[in-house]
């Protein structure tokens, strides 16, 4: 084999090379394939937009309690797992509101409204009981708080 085949057979085989390394690279081919594609960060007046949308404001659930039983009957108060949660109860007379799964109670007086402010964290159903209620023997049920997953 003579010098000039030699050359010519190595740069047959560079060719080669090279149109089969463009057609098996990904990417660059106007109809999609396989490359992932991605969205470029919207952006307001030239730069980046990092923050993620505010949440929602918390919704606030009134209870109120007259004559030892719930207005209008226990709510469900249905909520997402990460949220806050503002429960505000009120009584016409004293009493000690438990949530239970989450163990927090408050003292209630007449007039004087109690705040229940707190992230849902656990998933499921929790009873919101009146302590008076439950000592007198009656239905001691204010509310259920309903925790889905997000």
């Amino acid at each position: 084999m003579s010098r000039t085949q030699r050359v010519g057979l190595v740069v047959a085989a560079v060719v080669v090379a090279v149109v089969a390394f463009v057609i098996a690279s990904p990417g660059g081919d106007d109809e999609g394939g396989n490359a992932a594609q991605t969205t470029p960060p919207a952006e307001t007046d030239g730069q980046t937009n990092t923050e993620s949308p505010a949440p929602p404001a918390p919704v606030v659930e009134r209870i109120q309690i007259r004559g030892g039983k719930v207005v209008g009957g226990p709510p469900e108060i249905q909520t997402k797992k990460g949220d806050t949660v503002v429960i505000v109860v009120s009584a016409d007379a004293s009493d000690e509101i438990h949530l239970h799964g989450y163990d927090i109670e408050k003292e209630v007086q007449p007039g004087q409204a109690v705040r229940f402010q707190f992230t849902a964290n656990l998933e499921g159903e929790f009873e919101i009981e009146s302590h008076n209620a439950e000592d007198a023997g009656r239905d001691p049920l204010v509310g259920t708080l309903i925790v889905e997953p997000r």
